[in-house]
């Protein structure tokens, strides 16, 4: 909206008693940049919608090694790796939910693409701390039953 304001108040022709400058022969020139007043704010970039883990790396890091630190080059390593295994995630249960000829990729699906994805042990550990999440987000996230289904 402030854009558009903008455009249209460069766009609107002057008032009556203010005297355009005039204009030079087809050459354009840049306007100075404009003199900051005190306490004026200066204007804020916007954010790029970029989503990352590394909080969530950074929280692990400090759960397992506690006066280890990180640097930005292996953080940005790290979160192409996660990317890159939930990529592979997904795409796995997508083709398993196509084999079975289901449109909608359930937490069965999630597993079985994980325990053919990782090995052994690993596997293990993931579906079993996928299962504690799931329970966990479901306690959390509990809907009314209705009173007619309980009598």
């Amino acid at each position: 909206r402030r854009r558009r304001r903008r455009r249209r108040q460069r766009e609107m022709p002057a008032k009556k008693g203010t005297a355009a400058p005039p204009k030079e022969g087809g050459k354009k020139k840049s306007a100075p940049p404009p003199v900051q007043k005190d306490g004026a704010k200066k204007k804020k970039k916007t954010k790029r919608n970029y989503s990352s883990y590394s909080t969530f790396i950074y929280k692990v890091l400090k759960q397992v090694h506690p006066h280890t630190g990180i640097s930005t080059k292996a953080m940005s390593i790290m979160n192409s790796f996660v990317n890159d295994v939930f990529d592979r995630i997904t795409s796995e249960s997508a083709k398993l939910s196509r084999y079975n000829k289901r449109n909608t990729i359930t937490s069965k699906e999630i597993q079985t693409a994980v325990r053919l994805l990782l090995p052994g042990e690993l596997a293990k550990h993931a579906v079993s701390e996928g299962t504690k999440a799931v329970t966990k987000y479901s306690a959390a996230t509990v809907k009314p039953q209705k009173a007619a289904a309980s009598s």
